[in-house]
C-alpha cells in the first residue's frame, strides 16, 4: 500500500467461536478513522474468502496452507464433548475417548478437529453443521466433540459439555495472504500481539515523521550562527565593534567622547 491510499477500512473474518471484541476494541481506539468490518466465515470457507480478497485477515483454525498464507498461533483450545444434562458423562468432571466408546460420535462436515480416529460409534448420516450436530444431540440421537468454543456458541439449557482428556485441540491463528502484509496487517498484528501504541513495529510511517522533522529542526537551529555557543556577527560598516572596558564607544583614546561623563 503506497503512501498516497486511503483505506477506507480493514476486513476481517472470524470462524465460529473465535471473539474478536477485545481487539476490535482496542483497533478503534488506535485508528479511529479506519472502521473495521468483521466477516463472518464458515472454517470451509474461511481461507478462500482470504485469498480471494473478501477480507484483509482473519481468525482460522489450524492448519494452514503456508505456500500463500501467513499464520500466527494464537492460543489452543481445550475440546469438549456435548451430551444431554440428563447423561451419564455428566456426573464426571472429565472424560476420556475410552469412555465414549459405546456413544454414537456425531462427526459434523465443518469438523476442524484433526482425529486420527475417531471416537465412539458412527452415525449413519454425517451433520451437514455443528449446529446441526447440536440438534441431534438434543434429540438423544448422539454426543458430539468439539472446540469448547464451539459449546459455548451453542448453548441449550438442556445440553452441558465436560472436557476430554486425549481428544485433539483446535488451535485458532490469525491469517493473512502473504503478498498483502499491508500498513492495515500489520497494524492488527501488533494489536493481537499485545504491542503498545508506541512500537516501532506495525505503526505507519506518517507516525513517525513529527519526530523526525523535529530533530532536522533541532539540528538546523544548532548550525545558525546565532545560536548559542555560535560564531559572532560581524559589525555594521562604520559601527563600533563593541564597548570598550572602560565603558566607552571602543574608539581612540582623547577622542571626542572618549572621557566618561559624570554622573550628576
Amino acid at each position: 500500500m503506497t503512501g498516497s491510499e486511503v483505506p477506507h477500512s480493514f476486513r476481517l473474518a472470524y470462524v465460529p467461536g473465535v471473539t474478536p471484541t477485545k481487539w476490535i476494541r482496542i483497533w478503534n481506539e488506535r485508528l479511529p478513522d479506519v472502521p473495521l468490518t468483521l466477516v463472518a466465515v464458515s472454517p470451509t470457507e474461511a481461507f478462500g474468502v482470504l485469498r480471494d480478497g473478501g477480507a484483509d485477515a482473519g481468525f482460522v483454525r489450524l492448519p494452514v496452507d503456508r505456500t500463500d498464507l501467513s499464520a500466527i498461533p494464537l492460543y489452543t483450545e481445550t475440546t469438549v464433548v456435548v451430551i444431554p444434562k440428563d447423561h451419564l458423562v455428566a456426573s464426571a468432571e472429565e472424560v476420556s475417548t475410552a469412555d465414549l466408546a459405546d456413544e454414537i460420535v456425531l462427526h459434523p462436515l465443518d469438523d476442524t478437529l484433526d482425529w486420527e480416529r475417531l471416537p465412539g460409534q458412527p452415525a449413519i448420516e454425517r451433520p451437514a453443521t455443528t449446529a446441526d450436530a447440536i440438534e441431534l444431540v438434543a434429540a438423544g440421537v448422539g454426543v458430539l466433540v468439539v472446540p469448547q468454543s464451539l459449546a459455548r456458541l451453542h448453548h441449550r439449557k438442556d445440553l452441558t459439555y465436560r472436557p476430554v482428556s486425549d481428544a485433539p485441540e483446535s488451535r485458532v491463528a490469525l491469517s493473512w495472504p502473504q503478498d498483502e502484509t499491508t500498513d492495515l496487517v500489520e497494524q492488527f498484528i501488533g494489536i493481537v500481539r499485545g504491542r503498545t501504541v508506541n512500537s516501532t513495529r506495525g505503526r505507519p510511517a506518517a507516525a513517525e515523521q513529527p519526530k523526525a522533522t523535529a530533530r532536522a529542526k533541532a539540528k538546523a537551529k544548532a548550525k545558525r550562527p546565532d545560536a548559542g555557543g555560535g560564531a559572532q556577527r560581524k559589525p555594521a560598516p562604520g559601527k563600533s565593534a563593541g564597548k570598550s572596558a572602560r565603558g566607552g564607544s571602543g574608539g581612540p583614546k582623547g577622542g571626542k567622547g572618549g572621557k566618561p561623563r559624570r554622573r550628576s
